[in-house]
């Protein structure tokens, strides 16, 4: 069998979310299925790129996607994977592609140039697929609602997670030193961008008395601009810190750590900053909006991401109360152990399985 992934999107300097699913699946599946040849297609401006990276598996054979010489591999693979809500003109004997999220075309959350381009390539892919995978059963029910997909056709497969790294004392110590990280502090991982809810995260945060920190770990995203100024006018400046993108292990560092994680987020395809922090023992409080309660499956503190009273009452709870923090971190291990890579490259396959058996 011969199964072709868009692998795109696995590439970079700063993984997104999106790029960490496609590693962990293709990672999973190959190691699932050592006698399967796995094509992983890479568009050209990012062929080169492919090549500088390690192979995930000796099962795995790079290919160009797009273009004349997409058309001398395709007609030997039994399907192609689509892992970010496109897919390629060239013809495929099945087709299955991923949505991860559709705010872009619902809200004010990225340029009206990237709007239209993402609005139709999503109507693209969902004409040419033969089957969905949705990250959550909201973007399930978003993916039927805004691009009329047959909601039969579409299977819900969640992210999964991989527990962080334990840290010595010393480690994390030399961590907080480095970042002037000196107290009990709160935690968002995420682009500082509109849709991350961050100007009401500073809100509340000014409320909560203690003199905790409020620490970012993203990049700047859409938006960004409006939330940089308003922590330079905060008269909890001193105590906000903003660190830009962080790789992956300081990443894990930050969520051991933490005394919180903070995800109001206005809205979410899935959230895996939320399962990551799970995994790592870290409470969190996060929004009741879009995919953020069924990802949390009962354990976070949930809060509307409009009420700024709300937040600021949550997040004083989490930090002034150590046994909720417990409860919620040990919910939270419980909840992070029920979601796999290993469990979403499997049910993945059974979607391969099935929709080439029906051809």
């Amino acid at each position: 069998m011969r199964i072709a992934l868009d692998a795109t999107y696995s590439l970079g300097a700063e993984p997104s979310g999106v790029a960490v699913y496609c590693r962990s699946l293709i990672d999973e599946l190959c190691a699932l299925h050592p006698d399967v040849s796995f094509y992983l297609a890479y568009r050209p401006n990012r062929l080169t790129r492919a090549f500088r990276e390690t192979h995930p598996a000796k099962n795995c054979t790079r290919v160009v996607l797009e273009g004349p010489a997409t058309r001398l591999w395709s007609r030997r693979v039994d399907l192609f994977h689509g892992l970010n809500q496109r897919l390629p003109s060239a013809r495929f004997a099945r087709k299955v592609v991923t949505f991860h999220d559709l705010f872009v075309m619902t809200a004010e959350y990225s340029s009206p140039e990237f709007r239209a381009k993402f609005t139709d390539l999503a109507k693209r892919a969902a004409e040419q697929a033969d089957h969905i995978i949705a990250v959550s059963g909201f973007t399930a029910s978003e993916t039927a609602r805004l691009l009329g997909y047959p909601r039969e056709k579409i299977t819900t497969i969640y992210h999964g997670v991989r527990t962080p790294p334990r840290y010595t004392q010393v480690e994390l110590s030399v961590l907080r030193k480095e970042l002037s990280l000196d107290g009990p502090f709160v935690l968002h991982v995420g682009a500082i961008q509109t849709r991350k809810n961050c100007l009401r995260l500073i809100d509340a945060f000014e409320r909560i008395p203690g003199g905790p920190l409020l620490v970012f770990a993203g990049g700047a995203g859409y938006g960004a601009d409006e939330t940089l100024a308003r922590i330079d006018l905060s008269p909890a400046k001193s105590r906000i810190r903003w660190l830009g993108y962080v790789d992956a292990d300081t990443r894990a560092k930050l969520y051991r750590t933490a005394t919180a994680l903070a995800f109001p987020s206005l809205a979410e395809g899935f959230g895996l900053p939320v399962l990551e922090a799970m995994a790592a023992g870290l409470p969190v409080l996060a929004s009741n909006t879009s995919a953020l309660p069924e990802v949390a499956g009962g354990a976070a503190v949930l809060v509307d991401p409009l009420d700024i009273d709300a937040m600021g009452e949550g997040l004083t709870r989490l930090l002034a109360d150590e046994e909720l923090r417990h409860e919620f971190a040990e919910k939270g291990m419980r909840r992070a152990e029920e979601l796999t890579w290993r469990r979403a490259a499997q049910q993945t396959w059974q979607v391969y399985q099935d929709l080439i058996q029906e051809a």
